[in-house]
């Protein structure tokens, strides 16, 4: 089984580690809420195409790890998770719209994004190995 996926015209392999807060970085993400984020962020990842590889929510942060498609860009795919669970957290659980410190927003500006992929030496080692790989097939041809 290849580790790569398929589209129409390309095959592709683009995985992320994304990481996240609340605004503040408060601990607000336990028990219903939590467990509301969680899906949320699965629902909203799937509608864009994007596959879960690991999804963890701790109380005052958010760690993804997922496959997203090279039609979407990380920023319209979190743009769109972060907003839309806002929007249903916040119609939700309406008691913290209430707290004078949210405003109109539940997480923090911002996200920290990784690329997840094969590890620099074996990336080297394979750059290596067809650089050598054409040399031989040039002097073949002479």
């Amino acid at each position: 089984m290849s580790r790569f996926e398929k589209l129409s015209h390309v095959i592709w392999h683009c995985q992320y580690h994304i990481f996240w807060v609340p605004k503040y970085r408060y601990r607000i993400l336990t028990g219903a809420v939590a467990n509301e984020v969680y899906r949320c962020i699965q629902i909203y990842c799937g509608r864009l195409g994007c596959e879960i590889v690991e999804l963890n929510v701790q109380p005052d942060h958010v760690h993804l790890l997922v496959k997203v498609p090279p039609k979407r860009s990380i920023s319209e795919v979190l743009g769109a998770v972060k907003g839309r669970t806002a929007i249903r957290i916040f119609k939700q659980f309406s008691n913290l719209r209430k707290k004078p410190y949210w405003g109109n927003s539940f997480w923090a500006k911002g996200y920290c994004v990784d690329t997840v992929g094969m590890d620099a030496e074996m990336v080297r080692k394979y750059v290596k190995y067809q650089e050598q790989l054409e040399k031989q097939q040039e002097q073949l041809q002479f």
